[in-house]
């Protein structure tokens, strides 16, 4: 197994994050969401997005992008920072966290979770929240490995469509105490 690391991505490496993205949607999500939509997914269009948008998503500090990487080639991406939930007021929160398929079980996501999770303590934060795609068990155990803890709270992602019909997203939200021990 090779060795993992994770570093502070940069601008220059939307494309690779965008690969991650995307790709990993395809393989984590082809149950849970519509092929159609899955398939409609472009690299190149998200990574364009990403880049035009890194800086002003960057303004705050502790918005941190993180990529873990084998060999030199990006495997892995998580984002962090300030959530905006309301009723939770001084949480930071995992906005996401994404490993190729290819490297599941591998250590990938237990690598980008402790760093995030550390980053999100650099940045002030002692609780942290997070959000899981209804049905998807395999994340939803990962984060409860991980100390993470489902609040009851849902919400309904309605950010993504395709051909003209909007395809409402079910998660469900999970908490956890960053100064807690594992």
């Amino acid at each position: 197994m090779a060795d993992t690391t994770v570093r502070t991505a940069t601008v220059d490496d939307a494309r690779a994050i965008s690969i991650v993205q995307v790709e990993t949607w395809r393989s984590a999500y082809a149950d849970l969401m519509p092929e159609a939509l899955l398939r409609r997914m472009d690299v190149d269009r998200n990574a364009e997005r990403r880049a035009e948008t890194w800086a002003e998503r960057h303004r705050d500090p502790r918005v941190v992008d993180l990529v873990a990487e084998r060999g030199g080639d990006v495997v892995g991406w998580a984002c962090v920072g300030p959530t905006d939930q309301d009723d939770l007021p001084g949480h930071g929160q995992l906005f996401a966290i994404y490993a190729l398929a290819a490297t599941w079980s591998s250590g990938v996501g237990h690598a980008l979770v402790q760093e995030a999770e550390q980053r999100l303590r650099d940045g002030g934060f002692d609780r942290a929240c997070l959000y899981v795609l209804d049905g998807n068990d395999r994340a939803a155990g990962f984060y409860e490995r991980h100390g993470w803890r489902e609040d009851g709270h849902t919400w309904i992602d309605e950010r993504f469509g395709y051909g003209g019909v909007l395809v409402p997203l079910l998660e469900r939200r999970r908490i956890r105490d960053l100064g807690e021990a594992l």
